[in-house]
């Protein structure tokens, strides 16, 4: 590899420039191509082999630096099972608690798994999500539970009690939605089960200390503790995690509005999104039109049995009055 500093590269590319004046009379011509073209042409020869070469090891480390503990990192979607609500854990003051605590069989709850030493992505989706939650009318706490589970059991209720003021302070209304969103720590095993019963996917990186690698999800639960939907996004739109809400709640949170979209929604796993299937609105549309033209024709079959019922008294009266 030869060795380009920024001294030797500035060198080789000090050269004089081709000297294109006609020659004067009588004496040779002055050639157009001199020394320093050359000089010039190695130089960026020499540059191009360098950045290829440079280019082909950093493709080549980076094939060869595929983790294998990357390979296991993921997030397999649960929908439909339940999580064990027995398992103990501490709060943010500290106090042990367990799952089933922040379960009442009808309170939707969004559950994060993350880890405040994380350097980076962890704070990313927490900040993010905490945008999102300012995005909604309502409020953790009111209409649904959040809860975020420390993955580290390296990492205390002192700390988790940190990161809940930290995020509090991104909400519109923190002193409302502290009280909702709950911050976990608990040891290995808890961890673990809890991981294993929702499909999250992690482990620990060998080179760095007290450090994971992990996925981003939001996981929706509903009142007894069955996961409902997943978001893989890192920043969910607030109408999606509003409509995921009723989802998880069975329609015991939301209005008329809420309820209806969600009838006629399709989930996107994608785009993480809920938007209107058109095959679930003909379908309902057929149904509107059914029982909009039964009862037109009801009201319509009602009318003009009264007025044949009408017509016939009429023509008994002018009978009788004819007879008499």
């Amino acid at each position: 590899m030869p060795d380009l500093t920024r001294r030797n590269f500035s060198n080789l590319l000090s050269f004089p420039m081709p000297d294109t004046r006609p020659a004067k009379a009588g004496g040779q011509p002055r050639p157009f191509f001199r020394l320093g073209v050359v000089r010039f042409g190695l130089a960026t020869a020499l540059a191009l082999f360098w950045v290829g070469a440079f280019a082909s090891t950093a493709t080549g480390q980076r094939t060869s630096r595929t983790p294998d503990q990357l390979e296991n990192v993921g997030v397999d979607q649960k929908l439909g099972a339940t999580i064990p609500k027995d398992l103990s854990f501490q709060n943010e003051q500290g106090e042990p608690v367990r799952l089933s605590q922040y379960f009442d069989g009808s309170t939707p709850v969004m559950l994060t798994l993350n880890y405040h030493r994380c350097p980076q992505l962890c704070r990313i989706q927490l900040q993010k999500f905490t945008k999102s939650l300012s995005g909604m009318s309502w409020t953790a706490g009111d209409k649904f539970k959040v809860l975020t589970v420390d993955i580290s059991p390296y990492e205390g209720p002192k700390m988790a009690r940190k990161a809940q003021e930290r995020y509090a302070t991104f909400l519109d209304r923190p002193e409302e939605t502290v009280d909702g969103w709950h911050f976990l720590t608990g040891n290995q095993a808890a961890i673990e089960t809890l991981t294993d019963s929702v499909g999250f996917r992690y482990q620990p990186l060998p080179e760095k200390e007290k450090q994971f690698a992990h996925p981003t999800t939001i996981i929706f639960l509903s009142g007894d503790g069955t996961i409902t939907r997943y978001f893989t996004t890192l920043d969910p739109a607030p109408g999606d995690l509003r409509t995921a809400l009723v989802e998880a709640s069975d329609g015991t949170v939301g209005n008329v509005v809420d309820k209806a979209f969600l009838a006629c929604a399709r989930f996107n796993p994608d785009s993480n999104s809920y938007s209107a299937s058109a095959f679930k609105l003909m379908q309902y549309g057929s149904v509107l039109t059914v029982i909009v033209m039964g009862a037109a024709l009801f009201v319509f079959w009602r009318r003009e049995n009264e007025q044949l019922e009408t017509a016939h008294e009429e023509g008994l009266n002018a009978m009788v009055d004819e007879q008499a």
